[in-house]
């Protein structure tokens, strides 16, 4: 019997190391992959200029993916600029202050929102959040846009990464002890100093966290940036300015890539920055999130 119970354990073992082996070659075979097929502009191309050069032409074989990179970087930017404070706010007053009904109501609205496509986040961006900076918010700081901008993308992508922002916060603002938020109210701190002071310090690892997912989500977002970012391949110096995000640029000429030389593996390298980008971002906020929890168990 107790051979048998060995036996079981160790099949176990090792079919959780194979599977764990497929996962991580998952990511290696897609990474193996674009790189392949974008060998042939590497042949034709430095990487280095392909990275910093501003001139998207391929007609004329000039593949300049700086203002793709700026693009991306700019909407997720302005989306995180607008959605961690409202997100870490709204987490702690659904942990500290809520009632239970509320809270009953309002999480599974805000599950709801995550099951919503991101079409229908594009169309709400075009009807309501492009007209709205055209007409009311470029005006006021002087400036006449079409409203598709960098700002539209931000704001939408925003509100389409808050359910799994304030999902993750609020449950890691749970798992503070309630026993440390008593001793700092015994102290004589009020509900909001102790949220500041002592909540927020405990649970910084787990925020992070959070950001960390929802900035790979945004990276990634396709459609609804699309949508209301204008998609002008140039670099943006301003929130009004139109934008043209890495998935925008793929999703939008992916059909017509065989039609021109190298446009294939440019698109192919564009999948591939990508991947390198979000890879990248996940591996320094490791890297950070290990120090902070290291200062907090030493």
């Amino acid at each position: 019997m107790l051979r048998t119970r060995l036996i079981k354990n160790a099949i176990a073992k090792q079919s959780s190391f194979v599977l764990l082996l497929i996962s991580l070659s998952v990511v290696i075979i897609i990474g193996i992959g674009l790189t392949f097929k974008s060998i042939p502009l590497f042949e034709s191309f430095n990487i280095w200029d392909l990275l910093t050069n501003h001139v998207w032409a391929p007609m004329k074989g000039s593949f300049g993916f700086l203002p793709f990179i700026m693009g991306t970087l700019s909407v997720t930017l302005v989306a995180l600029l607008i959605s961690c404070p409202l997100c870490i706010l709204s987490s702690i007053y659904l942990t500290e202050y809520a009632s239970n009904a509320l809270k009953n109501m309002v999480l599974p609205l805000i599950n709801v929102l995550a099951a919503i496509p991101p079409v229908l986040y594009g169309v709400w961006g075009v009807l309501f959040i492009v007209p709205a900076i055209q007409s009311y918010i470029a005006p006021l700081f002087g400036v006449s846009t079409s409203g598709y901008t960098i700002l539209a993308g931000g704001i939408v992508l925003s509100v389409m990464i808050f359910p799994i922002m304030i999902s993750i916060m609020v449950e890691v603002l749970k798992t503070i002890p309630a026993e440390l938020k008593a001793a700092s109210l015994s102290l004589g701190a009020t509900k909001w100093e102790t949220a500041q002071k002592v909540i927020l310090r405990k649970a910084k690892p787990g925020i992070i966290a959070a950001i960390v997912l929802a900035i790979s989500r945004a990276f990634g977002e396709t459609i609804a940036v699309l949508m209301v970012c204008g998609n002008v391949s140039k670099i943006p110096t301003s929130i009004f300015d139109a934008g043209y995000p890495i998935p925008a640029l793929i999703a939008n000429n992916f059909g017509e890539m065989m039609s021109i030389p190298l446009y294939d593996s440019a698109l192919m390298f564009s999948a591939l920055l990508l991947f390198v980008i979000i890879f990248g971002f996940n591996l320094i906020s490791r890297i950070i999130l290990n120090r902070l929890e290291g200062k907090h168990n030493g």
